[in-house]
C-alpha cells in the first residue's frame, strides 16, 4: 500500500461519532464517510487519535473500519489506528483491522515505551506486530502531552529497519524535533515516507521535508489543505502559504490549549459546518464550553465555510 497514495498527499484522521449516550453513531457515521471520502485525499486514518480510538472498545474499532471499507471500495487506502494493552492483543487487534479491511497500521505508542532504556521493548514490540499481521506499518512519533513517546535516533534507526515500516507521522509539535528527524531520515539508506502529523505548522513542515500528512486538522478545510498541499509539491510555496495563512486562524481555534480538547472542537466546527448532527465525545473526554464554539463559527465563517 503506497502511504500516501501520491507524494504530499494528504490523510485526514478521521472522528468518530457518538450518540447521546456515548455509543457510535453508525448512522452519523454513514453520512460522515461519505463526506470526508469525497475530498481527493492520499488515504483515510481511522481509530486514531482524532476518532477516539483509544477510548473505543476492540468490537467497536473492527465495526468502525468494516463502515469505511463498505463505503470507500478501495478507493483509497485505510490506515487504521492500533493501541493494545500487550503485545498479544496488539497482533490480534491488527489481525482484526486487516480482516476488516484496513490496508495499513498506525501503532500507537505503549505505555511500556517510557522510561529508559527502551529500544529493545520498542522494536520487539513493533517487530512483532510486522510478522504476524503482514500490514504496512506507520510509525507513531507523538508529543508526550497526548500521551506519546519521542524515539531517539538509535530507537529510531532499529525501527525503520523492519521491513513493514514504510512511514513515520511526526507529531512532536516542535519544529526543532520535526527537523531533526527529518534529517537522521533522509541520510539512511531506506526510504521512508514522512507524514506531518503537526497541526499547528503544517506548511512550514511541509517545506520542511515532509512528503505528506496525517493530520487530525485534515478533517476539516480539507479541500483548502488538499489544494496547499499539491501547490507545495509543485513548487508553488508563496501560494500554499497564502492557504496555509488564512487557515492558521481555525486551527489555533481548534488546537488551543489545552489540546486534548481538540477532538471536541472538531466535532464543533463540523457540526456548525452541517456535516454531523452531535458534537458528544466519549468521557473521560470532555464537551467544550459554549464560550468556545463562537471562535470556531468565527473562524469557519471567515473562511466560507459556513
Amino acid at each position: 500500500m503506497p502511504i500516501p497514495s501520491v507524494r504530499f498527499g494528504l490523510i485526514p484522521a478521521t472522528i468518530t461519532p457518538m450518540d447521546v449516550n456515548f455509543r457510535v453513531d453508525y448512522d452519523q457515521l454513514a453520512k460522515y464517510v461519505d463526506w470526508i471520502s469525497g475530498f481527493d485525499v492520499g488515504g483515510l486514518a481511522v481509530n486514531v487519535d482524532t476518532g477516539e480510538g483509544p477510548h473505543l472498545y476492540p468490537e467497536e474499532r473492527v465495526e468502525i473500519l468494516r463502515a469505511y471499507a463498505r463505503k470507500i471500495k478501495g478507493k483509497v487506502p485505510i490506515v487504521a489506528g492500533l493501541h493494545a494493552r500487550n503485545t498479544e492483543e496488539a497482533i490480534k487487534l491488527g489481525m482484526d483491522a486487516k480482516a476488516a479491511g484496513a490496508d495499513g497500521l498506525l501503532v500507537f505508542p505503549h505505555p511500556a515505551f517510557t522510561g529508559e532504556p527502551v529500544g529493545d521493548i520498542v522494536y520487539t514490540y513493533h517487530k512483532a506486530i510486522s510478522d504476524s499481521v503482514g500490514l504496512p506499518i506507520i510509525l507513531f512519533h507523538l508529543q508526550p502531552a497526548l500521551g506519546g513517546v519521542e524515539f531517539k535516533p538509535e530507537v529510531l534507526s532499529r525501527l525503520i529497519s523492519i521491513d513493514n515500516v514504510v512511514a513515520i507521522k511526526e507529531a512532536s509539535f516542535d519544529a526543532k524535533k520535526f527537523v531533526d528527524i527529518v534529517r537522521f531520515l533522509k541520510a539512511g539508506s531506506k526510504k521512508v515516507t514522512i507524514l506531518t502529523g503537526n497541526d499547528n505548522f503544517i506548511y512550514e513542515s511541509l517545506v520542511m521535508g515532509a512528503e505528506g500528512g496525517l493530520l487530525g486538522f485534515g478533517t476539516i478545510a480539507t479541500d483548502r489543505q488538499v489544494e496547499m498541499f499539491e501547490l507545495v509539491a509543485e513548487g508553488k510555496l508563496e501560494e500554499a502559504g497564502e492557504i496555509w495563512r488564512q487557515l492558521l486562524p481555525l486551527e489555533e481555534a481548534v488546537f488551543a490549549p489545552p489540546v486534548r480538547d481538540y477532538r471536541a472542537r472538531l466535532k464543533v466546527a463540523l457540526s456548525i459546518m452541517g456535516v454531523l448532527d452531535a458534537t458528544y465525545v466519549r468521557p473521560p473526554l470532555r464537551s467544550i464550553p459554549k464560550s468556545e464554539e463562537e471562535g470556531i463559527r468565527k473562524a469557519l465563517r471567515d473562511l466560507g465555510l459556513i
